[in-house]
Formats: structure tokens, sequence, C-alpha cells
């Protein structure tokens, strides 16, 4: 079902982001290194360092043509992939940006971090349109749900925080882990919401009540990533753990574990991310032992 294909490595120091390209079969990733790298696969092989960075890349996000570089600095690079330039620089976070989304039907950009405030940036002129606080700590994560009229925030609180799109109103607070919020995503479908925390549970949240449905005892230590295959029923997470694992999306049945500790290829620290390839044939992951991992997937 899922193979070990290859091993891409050259980074120095822990990746914390991936990110499909606008090109087909191409990715980026990025950490704590001076540089954003792209990577072909096509043939498995470093391509070029696209865009220099003066801090850690905590964040990466891809929107047509446009790759946004989320910083410990506090500031975001927005850099044109057709272009090969720097568009912008977002500047209003004072700590470490976790993770960047564009909503499109309303042409925005949301970024959220380490102060615990959410910036709201025009995709346009990518001027800064406002911000709200959300609370007095790290927000780690966001995910948009499949109408994009719904943000989830996960909190370094253990609360995920649920925030109405259209005016950025509280909808509700959802406290069913026990430390702190480090993965969220909506399911393709729409039906239901999932939620890894350091607490190495799942959480699965019925939509549209976000009634908590299910707990799953997924992994060891804190889950760093949650991925839905972009067609099949199947989702991915990886985690502090060293491990990754490969759910059915239906019923959540564990299918499959990619560990060392399983006599699997596997990565050697902890798994930071994850990400499948715009075909669904692949499953990228990556870490603090700096090796970024290609996975043959097959259905």
């Amino acid at each position: 079902m899922i193979t070990h294909l290859h091993t891409l490595s050259g980074h120095q120091n822990p990746i914390y982001a991936l990110a499909n390209s606008n090109k087909a079969n191409a990715f980026f990733s990025a950490g704590n290194d001076k540089g954003v790298v792209e990577w072909s696969l096509g043939t498995m092989s470093f391509v070029k360092i696209i865009l220099p960075v003066q801090s850690s890349v905590y964040a990466l996000h891809t929107h047509q043509n446009l790759l946004f570089v989320a910083q410990r600095s506090g500031l975001i690079l927005v850099f044109d992939l057709l272009e090969q330039k720097l568009k912008a620089t977002l500047s209003y976070h004072q700590k470490g940006v976790f993770d960047v989304k564009v909503i499109a039907y309303k042409n925005e950009i949301l970024s959220t971090g380490e102060d615990g405030t959410v910036a709201v940036w025009s995709l346009t002129d990518f001027s800064l349109l406002y911000n709200f606080p959300v609370l007095q700590n790290t927000v780690r994560t966001i995910a948009l749900s499949k109408d994009e009229k719904e943000v989830a925030l996960g909190c370094k609180d253990g609360v995920i925080r649920i925030y109405n799109s259209e005016d950025y109103g509280l909808i509700k607070e959802l406290a069913g882990h026990k430390f702190a919020v480090t993965a969220v995503q909506y399911s393709p479908d729409g039906s239901y919401m999932i939620s890894g925390s350091r607490d190495a549970q799942l959480k699965i949240w019925s939509l549209p009540d976000y009634s908590l449905r299910e707990s799953v005892p997924a992994h060891m230590f804190s889950v760093y990533a949650i991925v839905f295959h972009p067609t099949l029923p199947y989702f991915a997470t990886c985690s502090q753990d060293k491990s990754i694992k490969l759910w059915d999306s239906k019923n959540f049945k564990l299918y499959k574990i990619l560990s060392l500790e399983k006599n699997t290829p596997g990565h050697f620290h902890s798994i930071n991310k994850l990400i499948w390839s715009t075909d669904g044939k692949y499953l990228i992951s990556t870490g603090d032992d700096r090796q970024v991992m290609v996975w043959e997937f097959e259905g």
C-alpha cells in the first residue's frame, strides 16, 4: 500500500515545513537552514534553493503562483513562483509565525503563531486588513472548513477555537485535548474535523455542531501533522514518536505504521511535517533528522 521510495538529503538542520509547488512533480522544504529548497519528484533530486531566508522557517503555504514563507522572526515572505522573485514582506507579528492560510473566496491571507494573534492580510495588495487576539499564548495551526466559512485554530492551551471567516467572530471553543493542539484538519467531504495534540490523541469532531465523535490513542508523543489523501479515503499522521501512520478516513482503522521500531524504513528523530503530492501518488515526510523521505502510495 505504501512503501519507501527515496530519501532526499541536503538540509543541514531540522526541517519544519513542506509545501507542494505550483508545478507538477515538485515541492518545497524549509526549516532551520538559510533557504527554501525546491525538489523534483520526477527525478527524485534537489533542484535549487529558490529563496534565501534570514531566520528559521516554521511554515510554507502555496496558493496559485505564490509561496508564503513564515519565519521565526515574525516576517512572512511572499514569493512569486512564476516571476521567481520576492513579491512582498508581511510584517506584523512580533514572534514566530507558525501557520499561514489563504481564504480564497475573500482574497485574504491569515497568519498566526507565537504571539497568540491572528493577522488578516489582503491577497491583492498584501496590506494588513485586521488583527485580533486569540489567547496570551501560541496558536499553532490554522484549518479551513470545506466551504472556507469557518476557521479552526489549534491553541497551546489545548483548546480549538472556531471562528466565522466572514467577520472573524468566535463561534465555539472545543476543550477536548489535555495539552497543546498541534494539528487540525477538516475532512475533504466536510463531515468532520480531526485534531491532534501533544497528548498524542486524535479527536474526531462531527460537523456542523463540532460534537466529539471519537477519541483515538494515535501515537506515543505529540501528533505534528494530519493530512488527507487528495482523492482516496485515507489520511496520514506523523509524530514526535518518529512514526508515520496511515488511517482509513471513514472508520479510523489503522492500516500501516512506518517506523524504524516496526522494522520499516523511517525517520530517526521527530517527524515534523507531512504532505501528499498533488496527484496523491506520494507521501512526503520530514523532520529533525534533516531527511526528506518520499513514500509511494497505491490505494
